[in-house]
């Protein structure tokens, strides 16, 4: 998978999966807090931050493999620096990048719009929310409760992820810390 990729974009890739398993790790103590004060179903108004690495890595770098590997290697880190589910958090790492990978590999890894990002913030709910729907038991809860979790999910990822991971790779790209990498090119072919 990694054979076509440059030494610079390994690395990029690797910066980004450190710096967002940290705010992994961080969200999940804004979770915390703010299912304290409504309950679990916080944690699907943000849920869209667990998915924002793997929008921004692949928005960057243009290649197939993108979204996963960011995600995965995010997901490995946030469980080194201390997430409490431990091993677990690589296979929701896994099960997260493969729906964001999945929306660039329909498009043939052809096309980065924000429409795309945010499909891609969708896939990475389903996915989730599936894993989430089996290993956690929601079957139990009243469909409607479960919908709602499920069109929460959704908006936020395609929101915070989609949307979000747009703003903010836009912002660096701005800064010309992304010169050589595929956005900046594509910024200049489409002006």
């Amino acid at each position: 998978m990694l054979k076509s990729w440059k030494l610079k974009e390994v690395v990029l890739l690797s910066l980004l999966s450190v710096v967002f398993a940290v705010v992994y790790l961080a969200f999940v103590h804004v979770g915390n807090l703010w299912a304290g004060l409504i309950g679990p179903i916080a944690y699907e108004w943000i849920f869209g931050i667990w998915f924002i690495v793997s929008i921004i890595a692949a928005y960057i770098i243009r290649k197939p493999g993108a979204a996963f590997l960011s995600e995965v290697l995010a997901a490995t880190i946030e469980m080194m620096i201390g997430n409490a589910i431990g091993p677990r958090i690589i296979l929701v790492g896994i099960v997260q990048g493969l729906g964001a990978e999945a929306a660039f590999a329909l498009t043939g890894y052809k096309r980065y719009d924000l429409w795309v990002l945010m499909l891609a913030g969708f896939g990475a709910a389903v996915t989730s929310f599936a894993y989430t729907y089996v290993m956690g038991g929601l079957a139990a809860l009243s469909p409607t409760y479960v919908a709602t979790m499920f069109a929460l999910r959704a908006t936020s990822g395609m929101l915070i992820a989609g949307l979000g991971g747009k703003i903010l790779s836009d912002l660096l790209l701005r800064t010309g810390a992304l010169e050589g990498y595929a956005v900046a090119r594509q910024g200049r072919v489409h002006g």
